[in-house]
């Protein structure tokens, strides 16, 4: 199966990515159905579980969209369990260091560029018998999180790690690590100076970031940063999103009657 995230931006454009916080294969398969070119399961805040997991991958199996997970750590086990079960990116958090970005990628990669262990037993689906270990380094997209202070202090020598496809920007943790308030869309100048340099950082070694958004406003202006794959929020917040609005609709359009 061939990485459509990858192909996206081969062709220059940015990734609409879809976040999957509830263990549901029927809730993976409304979302995967919406448009989104990737969909993330989310198991470091969601709810999610490795059979979970693997049940959202099979839901959403017929559907155009690229499967990624954000493993709760980044540990060997997980990482190439989540490989192994079909996920064709994996997001990292909390890499800090350009050691630990190294770790990511030799955990995801087969010999002789990691020491992933051998056996596929979902993902092998993916070609033909034996085909699956030939391309998996090349197909598997690597983001590690960068979201701390510490890893901004060490950004030009977190991206030139090899291996490794862009980052992904966690705004919420990032803030708090400087001080200030958890939340997705980022306003202050003090971390808008950090994204600029993020972008121009990734577009020298031709890497792709990513950031977490809150919704569309948000994400339409991180791409236009240039931010080259976006989340919109997951899928509990949008639908609590609308189910708030029009719960709100209802009561101001009712006339005082509900």
């Amino acid at each position: 199966m061939a990485n459509k995230v990858k192909e996206i931006w081969k062709s220059g454009k940015a990734v609409v990515n879809a976040w999957l916080a509830i263990p549901s294969g029927f809730s993976a398969e409304m979302i995967a159905q919406c448009g989104f070119d990737s969909v993330t399961v989310d198991m470091q805040h969601g709810v999610q579980d490795y059979l979970s997991m693997v049940q959202c991958f099979q839901a959403m199996d017929k559907h155009p969209v690229t499967p990624m997970v954000r493993v709760p750590w980044n540990e060997p086990g997980i990482i190439g369990k989540v490989l192994d079960g079909g996920a064709y990116g994996v997001i990292c958090p909390m890499v800090n260091t350009p050691q630990e970005a190294k770790n990511l990628v030799s955990y995801s990669k087969y010999p002789p560029q990691g020491v992933r262990s051998n056996g596929p037993i979902r993902a092998g689906m993916y070609g033909t018998a034996g085909s699956y270990q030939k391309t998996a380094n090349a197909d598997t997209v690597l983001l590690p999180m960068m979201e701390t202070r510490t890893a901004v202090e060490n950004m030009e020598a977190i991206l030139d790690v090899e291996g490794l496809d862009g980052v992904y920007i966690g705004p919420s943790d990032l803030g708090f690590s400087y001080g200030l308030e958890p939340k997705l869309d980022r306003t202050e100048p003090e971390i808008l100076a950090i994204y600029e340099k993020i972008i121009k950082e990734c577009g020298k070694r031709g890497l792709n970031p990513g950031i977490h958004c809150s919704g569309a406003e948000g994400a339409a202006r991180a791409i236009n940063m240039g931010f080259k794959l976006v989340t919109l929020s997951n899928e509990v917040g949008l639908m609590t999103t609308y189910a708030k609005m029009q719960v709100n609709a209802t009561r101001k359009d009712s006339g005082g009657k509900a």
